[in-house]
């Protein structure tokens, strides 16, 4: 009696203690992505294969291509376009050299140039035709005691001119852009820039509303042949004389530009660990981090290691360990996975998955951007976006309660990373980071230099807030943060603020793609779209240099800024903040 009781009871128990077995066995089945793992693809993402990872180049489309198996092999469901795990868009509409284009002289002898080889327009000259005498204009500069139009005739003229400024006045420089104003304003009909090199059409798309190219010195020798001087001489001249060299040529020219435009795409790469509870299977968290990165300039690789293969690393990391998991431990809700490009280029590919959501952003319960993660320094790590949604300041604290991790939570959810767009469309989010450092937007952003044990305690605290995200009802309800509340407000560091954010790597003046709100820069009637060329009456070709000026300068500092918005100059001052 006893044995036949028992052997009834048995199987109940055994039931009994797998189903209480069952989380524990969930739990195990979720292994958090480990520290070589994380290394390894970090490697992958920065060989000399990948060049950078630049958006809509031959670099940045391998990394897409690497980062779909990836997913594949998590046993993600493509969730691009047309059953794909790409999600192409539009980058920009860059110029390409059309049929037609030409530099040649008329008279008093005929020459034809090559374009491409010896000379080669700027990719935001106007279309079209100019015919002139040449007159050299020095370094195209008018400044207080030196004036290279002085005494010249400029109207209708074809003006050849120089690059950079006039030894003695260096530490004012002039840009490019500044010279082609000049030029325009002089009366030229076009203007030709001699330089070392001859740049690429999209390193030199500004419109200045001129005909304009770039010639090299033995083009420029050939255009003076008839004067008997050469470019390194006139050079050697204006140095030792302190003062304009200008004269015409009695070279009469002709230049004609066609260009045409080109439309240049890249891919967020997307895959979908769909939900089990039929309940919030509609719902989804997404996954995010940006894969692209500078890419090559002037010959030199930017590997951006920690910008952002670190975050592209953990995220498809976690997409392995959440696939991996699915066939014993679904989540409830929907997992997207969601690497972007054109972040660089500001936030372009974020933007488009917003506009183009796999699931609905009202249905979107959260979003986690891991970017730049790489470098955990002290066991610290920062999270922005904890007052977006509710309760997720205290899941944070709960996921890293055993992590050994230091965190410092910042409520605000704005940050010139791409959980930005998605806030801005409503949805909570989570902002992942480990810090700037002095190897940002460098060369020197390499693999060596990642601390992958710190990756990985990034990855399992972001694994244990997915895990309460996906299984957690209700969802976090959105907050609305204005932008000048105290917790979105910048912290008081004592540096100069101007309040403006460009991605743009190029020397052609400091493209804005956004303008902060009630920043000193708004204030100047800045906005998104303009190219700032001066600031504080120093030429500014890049957000580098840009970046150098200010922090000569304080907070409360009045300066001037000249900027070009469609084609127009425009100049005014502010007071920069803090």
């Amino acid at each position: 009696m006893v044995r036949r009781v028992a052997s009834c009871i048995l199987p109940v128990l055994l039931l009994l203690f797998a189903a209480l077995a069952a989380p524990a066995a969930s739990s195990r089945a979720l292994d958090a992505p480990s520290a070589p793992e994380l290394l390894g693809r970090v490697v992958t993402l920065t060989t000399a294969e990948m060049a950078g990872r630049g958006s809509g180049t031959a670099g940045g489309d391998r990394a897409a291509r690497q980062i779909a198996d990836w997913l594949a092999d998590a046993g993600l469901r493509p969730a691009g376009d047309a059953g794909t795990f790409f999600q192409p868009f539009a980058l920009a509409t860059d110029m390409r050299l059309g049929t037609g284009t030409l530099l040649e002289t008329v008279t008093p002898v005929f020459a034809s140039f090559e374009v491409g080889r010896q000379w080669m327009p700027h990719g935001g000259s106007v279309r079209g035709e100019a015919t002139g005498e040449i007159v050299f204009v020095g370094y195209g500069v008018s400044a207080p005691g030196h004036d290279d139009y002085a005494g010249l005739d400029a109207h209708d003229k074809i003006v050849l001119l120089l690059a950079g400024a006039p030894p003695h006045l260096a530490p004012i420089g002039a840009s490019r852009l500044e010279k082609l104003i000049l030029a325009r304003t002089r009366g030229a009909a076009a203007a030709l820039l001699v330089g070392d090199a001859l740049p690429k059409l999209d390193a030199t798309s500004t419109p200045v509303g001129l005909v304009s190219g770039v010639v090299n010195t033995a083009t420029a020798d050939a255009l003076l042949a008839s004067t008997g001087r050469t470019i390194a001489g006139l050079r050697a001249a204006i140095a030792a004389r302190r003062q304009p060299v200008s004269l015409a040529t009695g070279v009469t020219a002709r230049v004609r530009i066609a260009l045409e435009p080109e439309t240049r795409q890249a891919s967020n790469v997307i895959g979908l660990l769909p939900g089990a509870d039929p309940a919030l299977a509609g719902e989804a968290v997404v996954v995010a981090a940006h894969y692209d990165h500078l890419g090559v300039a002037k010959g030199v690789t930017y590997p951006g290691a920690d910008d952002n293969a670190s975050g592209t690393a953990v995220v498809v990391s976690l997409a392995h360990a959440f696939g991996r998991a699915a066939a014993v431990a679904p989540p409830a809700r929907t997992l997207v996975f969601a690497l972007f490009s054109g972040e660089e280029l500001g936030l372009l590919g974020s933007a488009h998955y917003v506009r183009h959501p796999v699931v609905p952003l009202a249905r979107t319960v959260a979003m986690l951007n891991f970017d730049q993660v790489g470098r955990m320094r002290d066991r610290r790590l920062q999270v922005g976006g904890v007052d977006s949604g509710t309760g997720l300041r205290v899941m944070l604290d709960r996921a890293a309660a055993t992590s050994g991790v230091e965190l410092t939570l910042r409520g605000t959810p704005y940050a010139p990373s791409d959980h930005t767009r998605f806030y801005e469309g409503g949805v909570p989010v989570l902002f992942f980071y480990t810090g700037t450092h002095r190897d940002y937007h460098a060369p020197t952003d390499t693999a060596d230099r990642i601390n992958a044990e710190g990756m990985a305690r990034v990855a399992a605290i972001g694994q244990s807030v997915i895990e309460r995200l996906a299984q957690r009802s209700p969802a976090p309800a959105y907050a609305k943060i204005p932008r000048d509340s105290p917790t979105a407000r910048r912290a008081p560091n004592g540096t100069a603020f101007l309040g403006v954010a460009s991605h743009s790597q190029g020397e052609d003046g400091v493209r804005l793609d956004s303008v902060a709100p009630d920043s000193a820069a708004a204030r100047a009637g800045l906005l998104a779209g303009d190219v700032l060329v001066r600031f504080a009456g120093s030429s500014i070709e890049s957000f580098d240099e840009l970046r150098t000026a200010l922090r000569d300068r304080r907070p409360g500092d009045t300066v001037r800024l000249v900027y070009i918005r469609e084609g127009a100059v425009h100049e005014t001052s502010t007071t920069l903040g803090e």
